[in-house]
């Protein structure tokens, strides 16, 4: 029986960036840049192992903490700088580990999936190629410096329908033989396949003004893969310390406890309220400032000192017969996980911890106390049927 072949993704993560300090690690629509190729390789069912190439002690330690089993490989100083080519640290990968067969994968495509990359994956080995990029299509008209078409005839200008366009190199990843970059030292060579991917994964992050409108596309696909959950919600329940409010406690001089709370979020909540969506706080604390500020915001349900927030939330549901998949709920911590899990649509703040990022249908852009709340409800409200 012939053995499969060592699939390995490669992710180069270099620590120094001139246009947008620390890059790889910044947070785009919910999480470090990084993870979104990082998961989509770990979800891959075609990649055997993760590797991550960096000089970094801060991405590696990012790393570590949100995958684990992603292996980190130290980066030489020489690989590192401004002049290193990719193709030195993939050298330098296959000269420390063993594999038949490359993904080397660009941060900076966070549009990527395991989708993508599974399917590219199939088409490389169906085909027989040594070598793959990725590339989308694009129906544009070029000319040189020297006022001369490139690519059509104006005499004979095709319309839009009728013409095929070009397949543009994005740079999202690249598949390379072990045999072909040994041989060449570069991620392309021998028999090279296309694999074609979406229109909007041409754009990679190297410059500020990418940075918004990248996160406006992973934030638009991730609303989009819970679209039908979004709309059956009827009731948004959600927690307080660290998503009502920061998770700070402040304390004055007399030891009296205070809290901070954002208005765009009570805003927010009064909006949805003007929709017939019902609101709940299930909280472990017993404190009097939750009840100040449920009732500043009207909030219609209020459950204080709550340990076992799953069953306080099916207590909800069988009360008030609001069915569990008609519930959004936000929460933090490690004690909102279960009910997170129970709820039709589920959501965290971007500072919410790693394990219950990991749990939830949506990560926000936004912090606790900070607008979280605000931007759940702005989903809610232009996603309403």
């Amino acid at each position: 029986m012939e053995q499969k072949p060592a699939v390995a993704a490669l992710v180069p993560l270099r620590g120094g960036s001139k246009s947008i300090p620390l890059k790889n690690i910044k947070n785009i629509a919910g999480k470090p840049l990084c993870l979104w190729v990082l998961e989509a390789a770990c979800n891959s069912k075609l990649i055997d192992r993760v590797y991550v190439s960096t000089d970094s002690d801060t991405i590696a330690g990012v790393v570590r903490e949100s995958l684990p089993s992603v292996e980190i490989i130290s980066r030489k100083a020489d690989l590192a700088t401004d002049t290193a080519s990719t193709e030195s640290v993939m050298m330098d990968f296959m000269d420390r580990v063993n594999f038949d067969i490359l993904i080397t994968i660009q941060a900076t495509s966070p549009m990527t999936t395991a989708h993508d990359l599974d399917n590219a994956i199939k088409f490389y080995s169906s085909n027989g190629y040594d070598s793959l990029l990725t590339a989308v299509r694009i129906k544009r008209f070029f000319w040189t410096d020297k006022s001369k078409p490139v690519n059509y005839n104006p005499l004979n200008r095709p319309m839009r329908q009728h013409f095929d366009g070009y397949l543009m190199e994005n740079g999202a990843f690249y598949i390379t033989g072990k045999d072909i970059l040994k041989k060449t030292g570069c991620r392309l060579g021998g028999k090279i396949g296309i694999y074609e991917m979406p229109q909007e994964t041409g754009l990679e992050i190297d410059e500020p003004s990418d940075w918004k409108i990248t996160e406006n596309l992973l934030i638009d696909r991730k609303i989009k893969y819970c679209l039908d959950k979004i709309r059956q919600v009827k009731m948004l329940a959600m927690d307080v310390d660290g998503v009502l409010t920061d998770s700070f406690v402040y304390l004055t001089n007399d030891g009296i406890e205070m809290k901070r709370f954002s208005v765009r979020d009570g805003h927010g909540i009064g909006l949805i309220r003007e929709m017939g969506i019902k609101t709940a706080v299930i909280t472990k604390e017993n404190t009097e400032i939750a009840d100040f500020r449920a009732a500043k915001l009207k909030i219609d349900y209020i459950f204080k000192g709550i340990e076992n927030k799953v069953e306080a939330l099916k207590a909800i549901s069988d009360k008030y017969e609001i069915s569990l998949k008609n519930i959004a709920y936000i929460g933090d911590d490690l004690n909102d996980i279960e009910a997170l899990k129970a709820a039709g649509f589920s959501a965290a703040p971007c500072d919410a911890q790693h394990e219950v990022k990991s749990s939830v249908d949506y990560i926000c852009k936004n912090p606790g106390g900070c607008g979280c709340v605000r931007e759940i409800c702005e989903i809610l409200i232009n996603n309403h049927v």
